[in-house]
């Protein structure tokens, strides 16, 4: 396998890391600042200026929808092309949404691009695509164990030529933002089905249905992650029209995995960004700090712990590249091992690599504005898209597989 990147992938390479120099490293401070403006008159979910303005500027320079792969909807790029680009987006966790590469919609844009009908494309998927409107995902529920998606108790009856919902949801990202006006909603049209993979479908349902409410926002370690955020969601008799159905009744499980395979190393392909960052970070600091007579950086501790961070940073980026590579040549399916352990050994990578420059930073470190929020964000993702023990069943399952076939 080659993991050189392409003269075409260079090419957006270089065109992107110039936007991050020119437009979004100098426009942090008033993202951050109309954020700030907006939660001091009680909505911060309105969203920014600034967002608007790079959205246009990144369309204009030809870095939209770089995400999708091999399709003529986006960039044609594969998995392993991508992976680089999306690297460099996160080194900012708000930039992707400049690129509309960002989550949740990408993946569901992935979803509505693969199962919608022409109609639901016509109607969800072009406004995603061109950036009008943004959505949202919901699948994780508050009172059952949702690591394991077969205990999803929400439902989805038909009634005539509609269906009606009723569920609870919570980390549905995204939902607060008024941009927001699609759901991607996952609930069971069959509990009493035989096989408990069939027994959950996907639907759309319009943010505008009656019946629909949010409950409440939920904080990350106290970060609203506004003007994005996520919440508590309540569907209560939503009714929504029967053609709203994704690919038929008992798909969710089919539609489910080709969507989280993608949206997981999107979100490891962003944290190699990140770690990238802090290491720069910790770096920077410590040569510009003085402690017991000599420069932090030159205190062997300090030393190690830059050191170990290289390694993990690029151990990491190769599991990405490896996964991405796989994804393309065999497909999510076959390479579920190598987006699960991706999935396992990103967050953890960088959770360590941020927390050593936190503790280099000293106690400014815990107020940082950019560290303390990029540790919530890393922490998070051992949670989100499956947590970590439920990817490790996954891999020693598939791993033990091999060696029971030879003793059988």
């Amino acid at each position: 396998m080659d993991f050189a990147y392409s003269t075409k992938v260079e090419q957006l390479r270089a065109r992107l890391s110039a936007f991050m120099e020119q437009h979004i490293y100098p426009n942090e401070a008033r993202f951050h600042a109309e954020i700030a403006a907006h939660r001091a008159v009680g909505d911060p979910w309105l969203p920014t200026r600034v967002m608007e303005e790079l959205k246009t500027l990144a369309r204009a320079a030809g870095l939209w929808n770089l995400f999708l792969p091999q399709s003529e909807l986006g960039a044609g790029l594969s998995n392993l092309e991508y992976a680089p680009l999306c690297e460099i987006m996160g080194r900012a966790s708000w930039s992707a949404e400049a690129f509309n590469c960002s989550a949740p919609d990408t993946g569901n844009m992935e979803v509505l691009a693969r199962y919608g009908t022409a109609e639901q494309q016509r109607q969800w998927l072009a406004p995603l695509l061109e950036g009008r409107i943004r959505s949202c995902f919901a699948m994780t529920e508050p009172a059952v164990a949702s690591s394991d998606a077969t205990n999803i108790e929400s439902s989805i009856v038909r009634d005539g030529d509609a269906y009606v919902i009723n569920g609870r949801k919570w980390w549905s990202s995204g939902a607060s933002d008024p941009r927001c006006q699609v759901f991607i909603f996952m609930g069971k049209t069959d509990a009493a089905h035989a096989n408990r993979h069939l027994q959950q479908s996907m639907i759309i349902v319009p943010r505008d249905t009656p019946g629909f409410s949010i409950v409440r926002h939920l904080p990350v370690f106290g970060f609203d992650d506004a003007p994005h955020g996520h919440a508590e969601t309540l569907f209560e008799n939503v009714r929504v029209l029967a053609a709203n159905m994704l690919l038929g009744e008992g798909r969710g499980f089919e539609i489910a995995q080709g969507r989280l395979g993608p949206g997981r190393i999107h979100h490891c392909m962003r944290l190699i960004g990140l770690a990238e960052r802090a290491l720069e970070q910790m770096c920077r600091r410590t040569l510009g700090r003085v402690a017991f007579g000599k420069p932090v950086a030159q205190q062997g501790v300090t030393v190690e712990r830059i050191a170990e961070a290289r390694i993990l940073i690029d151990q990491a980026r190769l599991l990405v590249l490896n996964a991405a590579h796989m994804m393309d040549t065999v497909g999510n399916k076959v390479a579920a091992k190598e987006i699960a352990m991706i999935k396992v050994a990103a967050p953890n990578m960088a959770c360590q690599v941020i927390d050593w420059a936190i503790q280099a930073q000293g106690g400014g470190g815990m107020a940082d504005p950019f560290l303390a929020p990029a540790y919530a964000a890393a922490r998070s993702l051992r949670l989100a898209d499956g947590p970590d023990e439920v990817h490790r069943a996954q891999i020693g399952k598939l791993e033990l597989a091999k060696y029971r076939s030879a003793a059988a």
